[in-house]
């Protein structure tokens, strides 16, 4: 993390802003995301616009714990087994959600990714929110990710309110799945230690 590391103030500056429609930039233990009231079609609208993204990719939901993101998404015993298992964790779990989150966050699909970042940066400002945040990469649409803020382009640092600054992240993304289905959609961080678990637990 850099010397100027961010203080409370930045955190609270930055949970404010998502509470304001705004979107931000936050550090995670994969690569720099994108956040934004992911309970706001307005605020994920934003993030839409800003990344240049298509409608049809939904994005993810990041909360501070598992209890959270159980008050939007209904799980079996089998699904948070596997929440509380890897999360907080490189790992993007996808459920079903719950109507207060919106359709265009999950482009209008029954099931969402939940993300539970294990990076204390990212865990202080999703608190501070108060609500769920947007968890998609800080770049554009089609470009690599961002692990470093010196990195964002002037696109998205024109149209962010805040960038929290934890220095470089290591970049590898997080593993996606649906452990309900045993589908693992995206392999990343951790994928052979979830692999393992779904094979073992099925």
């Amino acid at each position: 993390m850099s010397d100027d590391a961010p203080t409370t103030d930045d955190v609270h500056r930055a949970a404010a802003a998502i509470r304001d429609g705004d979107a931000v930039v936050y550090p995670t233990e994969t690569v720099y995301g994108m956040g934004a009231d992911a309970t706001s079609p307005e605020a994920v609208e934003r993030v839409f616009d800003i990344k240049g993204r298509d409608r049809d990719k939904p994005l993810s939901a990041g909360f501070p714990d598992v209890d959270s993101a159980l008050d939007y998404v209904e799980v079996t015993d089998h699904e948070e087994a596997f929440m509380r298992r890897f999360l907080p964790g490189p790992v993007t779990v996808v459920v079903e959600r719950r109507e207060s989150l919106p359709d265009v966050l999950v482009s209008g699909r029954d099931r969402v990714g939940v993300r539970v970042p294990d990076h204390d940066l990212a865990l202080e400002l999703f608190r501070a929110a108060e609500t769920p945040v947007t968890a998609t990469s800080a770049n554009l649409s089609g470009a690599g990710s961002i692990t470093n803020p010196s990195q964002l382009p002037d696109e998205i640092l024109d149209a962010v309110a805040v960038v929290l600054d934890g220095g470089t992240t290591p970049g590898t993304e997080s593993t996606v799945v649906d452990p309900g289905q045993g589908i693992v959609h995206r392999r990343g961080a951790m994928a052979d230690d979830i692999e393992a678990w779904l094979e073992n637990e099925l």
